[in-house]
């Protein structure tokens, strides 16, 4: 059931709770507690994705911070502190923390860079990568529990 109401929000977000439980077979009240669960429990987030570059912002982009180990863990408390870093994952590269930005100008990814990030202790070098266009952003790809 979880499964499916999953697959259709992932098609169509804005789906009713009336049009998800005809679709699936259950009461309007069993489709409102489970999706609560399930973004109570941060399986799901039902939110309205938009292409930053045509809402006027210039600047978009991915950052990989090459960390100490040791700091690790009060790196990424800090990173998740600045709003314009979006997107935070710890990843198998090495000791490597990926976050993607969304800002207006290239002064605020100065200020971002070098203010913010610079300053954190523990932070051994940064890479950073500017978007140009979305080629292909796909947020349907179902469970892995089928």
């Amino acid at each position: 059931m979880d499964r499916r109401l999953i697959e259709l929000l992932q098609k169509d977000g804005r789906i009713s709770h009336t049009e998800l439980a005809r679709r699936i077979g259950i009461s309007e009240a069993t489709v409102r507690s489970r999706l609560q669960r399930l973004i109570r429990e941060e399986i799901l987030q039902v939110v309205a994705v938009s292409n930053p570059l045509k809402l006027g912002f210039g600047v978009v982009g991915s950052l990989r911070l090459h960390v100490e180990p040791r700091h690790l863990a009060r790196i990424l408390r800090e990173l998740e502190a600045i709003p314009s870093l979006w997107h935070i994952v710890q990843t198998t590269a090495g000791c490597a923390v990926d976050a993607e930005f969304v800002l207006k100008s290239l002064e605020d990814l100065r200020a971002l860079l070098c203010e913010r990030i610079a300053r954190i202790e523990g932070v051994r070098r940064t890479e950073t990568t500017l978007f140009l266009n979305y080629v292909k952003r796909r947020y349907d790809w179902g469970t892995a529990l089928d």
